[in-house]
């Protein structure tokens, strides 16, 4: 038995209906997973997903909240049901959603309406009425993780700290305009999406809080590489209309800034050794398009729409 098995099946004894299981009742599959340990467990007659934490998560992901915020996303029925989860380690198990294909940008590509469920699953989300744990402050973020990484020894790329300066006046615009919180995932992966064909479902609540909802918006269609088009269908899906010049402006502002504040998460990951993929090019990649979409000419209109609102 390999010590990933024992460890799986050891965190999956502490879940209620499964003290007494042992390795040949199941079968084990390791999924994906950029910082965690994360395996589908079926027994025959259940299926579940254990969910390790990667070593060093804990010095920016809370535990305790992300607990209780999945368990609100799974209340607004759009997530999986946590079965048991330890607020300290992180270990967690939730119900496998059945019949259901994971997102990857190809994906939304290829599957016609995905992105239409995507918007429509995050509305729901944004619309539920729940209250997550946490508020997601970009511009703190930004501080946060510059902060982890002044104790690691890896360099900034050239000229982040000019883009954070050119930052500015989005950061003001936001500012004068506040939007409206609501509960957010924050890390709209592509893989984070389930899609049965019908509905989309939302997993891994690791830096979800309370946030402006276009942030989720603008995030999924630069995680998702979406075209104009794909776009388009999500941000129907999503307000069931065209969206107003201001709300595109942030959904356009917040595709820029999630580039910003993710290379920097990327630089951690590098600095930790995180062996998932090349978190140096995931970085550089990020800063790059961030840089393309801020030095567009019209970046600045979208900046103005939402400041005059």
């Amino acid at each position: 038995m390999s010590k990933y098995t024992k460890t799986i099946l050891s965190t999956l004894r502490k879940t209620p209906g499964f003290g007494s299981l042992v390795a040949n009742e199941c079968t084990i599959t390791r999924l994906g997973g950029l910082t965690n340990l994360v395996h589908l467990v079926d027994t025959g007659n259940d299926r579940v997903i254990v969910r390790i934490p990667g070593e060093g998560t804990e010095e920016y992901i809370n535990r305790a909240t992300e607990i209780s915020n999945a368990t609100a996303a799974w209340r607004a029925g759009i997530s999986a049901e946590v079965l048991w989860a330890d607020p300290t380690s992180g270990d967690m198990v939730s119900r496998a959603i059945d019949n259901i294909e994971t997102m990857t940008p190809a994906l939304f590509k290829s599957r016609s309406g995905s992105p239409g469920r995507a918007g429509r699953a995050l509305s729901k989300l944004h619309n539920s009425g729940e209250t997550f744990e946490f508020r997601f402050e970009l511009f703190a973020m930004i501080d946060e993780y510059l902060g982890v990484l002044s104790t690691r020894d890896v360099s900034l790329p050239e000229g982040y700290h000019d883009i954070v300066t050119a930052a500015e006046p989005v950061k003001q615009a936001l500012a004068a305009n506040p939007a409206t919180l609501a509960p957010c995932h924050c890390d709209p992966l592509c893989e984070n999406f389930l899609d049965d064909g019908q509905a989309m479902w939302i997993v891994d609540w690791e830096y979800s809080g309370m946030n402006d909802p276009l942030w989720d918006v603008g995030d999924l269609s630069v995680e998702a590489e979406m075209d104009a088009v794909q776009e388009a269908e999500l941000l129907h899906g999503y307000f069931g209309r065209a969206p107003t010049d201001a709300e595109l402006g942030r959904v356009v502002i917040y595709k820029a800034m999630c580039d910003l504040l993710w290379t920097l998460w990327g630089l951690i990951q590098h600095a930790d050794g995180n062996p998932a993929e090349d978190f140096w090019l995931y970085a550089i990649t990020r800063f790059e398009r961030c840089k393309t979409l801020m030095l567009d000419p019209s970046f600045a209109a979208h900046v103005h729409a939402v400041a005059k609102t």
